[in-house]
């Protein structure tokens, strides 16, 4: 038998048929398999349990003492789209199996019914909710385009990273990573999710400053029809999206402060509301943010929320730079190398001798993102099954174009782009907020956070 859940808790379920009879040999049925169980008699009592608690799933019988339990149907996925739907009725035809089903409903069960045909019903529904969600994150992770990271070292503070990750994986608390730009902060979140017992569920990603502040709060909290200009329909938002699973706020230091206070609400007391409603709305989310910002600075300077900090810094975790990682930079090479030698059909096997040695003295400003793409680069060009010194760029592969710990040189032989990178990822780290860096390197924030994310693994 499928289990209800796998996050620690189990799913609440809601039982609307007018015979009561029904409904509560209905539910020694679900609360024998683990299930928490709720019961609705007419429409009126059902619209009002799904407006002040959330159900996973429903059991809805079609006639309900003279009221269409068919028009029903799509006012409770009105209030809950990720409610699971199953009918019965002793009115059985195919005609209203098609029906109810094209409403929206999961499954559907004829009256008089036996607790197998329940069980069974329900690990189907249960099983494709499931695949739905493993569908979505396999997507993600495709869409991604990123190869996949083992979670060792031999370097001492990356081990301690991943010890700390391993143990608070299974652990509801919110986790903060810290670290520069490009040192693999989504990798190790992802990885955190995939060892907690909300692996089964969405893995939903939001990066903070890559909308305006309106839209941004809508992408987080969803939005109404109407609720603002090109609102043209109601919109779930990833909160929502993420219910039961993890949400990851990536560069959470460049949350505007308008939205500060109602991330903190949905940590503390798990409630939202969706942009132009009233209506108070619950999410079960674990919370994984990272910032490459100084968060203690932007407290004590007004710009990040004191609570929300504190709220966010339950198990903080740095995450060090590529060049204090030298030891593990010919494993991490590798694993690139094999990822993109297969994606590109290639038969490279590994590093000349020459090349790991520009490998190694490089200082990696970009860290493993600007790693990826070299290696990814070197692999394009590679005409050998080993990847040669004139397959690097410039910068690695002369000696001219070392950087010192300082970082790249002007008038080196590096290229423009590698140059333009390293000012950029400069002037972001110096800076108090995105907004600020664009400022200073005379470009828009929204071309900002686009470099920043072409440089991103």
């Amino acid at each position: 038998m499928v289990a209800p859940r796998n996050i620690g808790k189990p799913m609440r379920s809601l039982i609307i048929d007018d015979e009561e009879n029904i409904r509560r040999t209905t539910a020694v049925v679900l609360e024998a398999m683990g299930y928490e169980t709720d019961g609705a008699e007419d429409r009126a009592t059902a619209l009002k349990r799904v407006e002040a608690a959330h159900f996973d799933l429903a059991f809805l019988d079609l006639k309900l003492n003279g009221e269409s339990g068919l028009d029903l149907l799509p006012e409770l996925l009105k209030l809950n789209p990720q409610l699971e739907v199953v009918v019965f009725t002793a009115y059985a035809s195919i005609e209203t199996a098609v029906e109810a089903m094209r409403r929206g409903a999961a499954d559907y069960i004829p009256k008089p019914f036996t607790p197998e045909q329940i069980r069974r019903v329900l690990n189907r529904v249960i099983e494709a909710h499931r695949l739905r969600e493993r569908v979505a994150d396999l997507e993600s992770r495709l869409s991604s385009d990123t190869p996949g990271t083992e979670l060792t070292s031999v370097v001492p503070a990356m081990q301690k990273v991943f010890d700390v990750a391993a143990k608070v994986a299974a652990t509801p608390a919110t986790i903060l990573l810290m670290g520069e730009s490009g040192t693999g902060k989504t990798v190790l979140a992802r990885a955190i999710h995939s060892r907690s017992n909300q692996k089964d569920k969405a893995f939903v990603t939001v990066n903070c400053p890559s909308l305006s502040r309106e839209l941004l709060e809508s992408e987080l909290f969803g939005h109404v029809k109407g609720a603002f200009t090109g609102a043209a329909a109601d919109t779930m938002g990833k909160v929502a999206l993420a219910d039961g699973g993890t949400l990851f706020l990536d560069e959470i230091g460049e949350l505007p402060p308008e939205i500060q206070p109602k991330l903190l609400r949905l940590l503390q007391e798990k409630e939202y509301e969706r942009v132009g409603e009233a209506k108070t709305r619950r999410a079960d989310v674990r919370v994984i943010a990272a910032t490459n910002r100084n968060l203690d600075k932007a407290v004590k300077e007004g710009r990040f929320r004191e609570d929300l900090y504190y709220r966010l810094n339950v198990i903080s975790v740095i995450v060090p730079p590529l060049r204090d990682r030298v030891a593990d930079l010919p494993a991490i090479a590798g694993n690139y190398l094999q990822f993109f030698a297969r994606q590109c059909g290639k038969p490279i096997k590994g590093f000349s001798p020459e090349a790991e040695q520009a490998l190694r003295g490089y200082s990696w400003p970009g860290n493993l993102r600007e790693l990826r793409n070299v290696i990814e680069r070197a692999v394009i060009l590679a005409g050998t099954p080993e990847i040669g010194l004139p397959d690097l760029p410039e910068q690695l592969s002369q000696p001219a174009g070392r950087a010192e710990p300082g970082g790249l040189q002007i008038g080196a032989r590096v290229s423009l782009e590698a140059l333009e990178n390293e000012h950029i990822a400069r002037v972001s780290q110096q800076a108090a907020t995105l907004e600020e860096a664009a400022r200073i390197l005379g470009i828009d924030p929204a071309t900002l956070y686009r470099r920043r994310k072409k440089m991103a693994p």
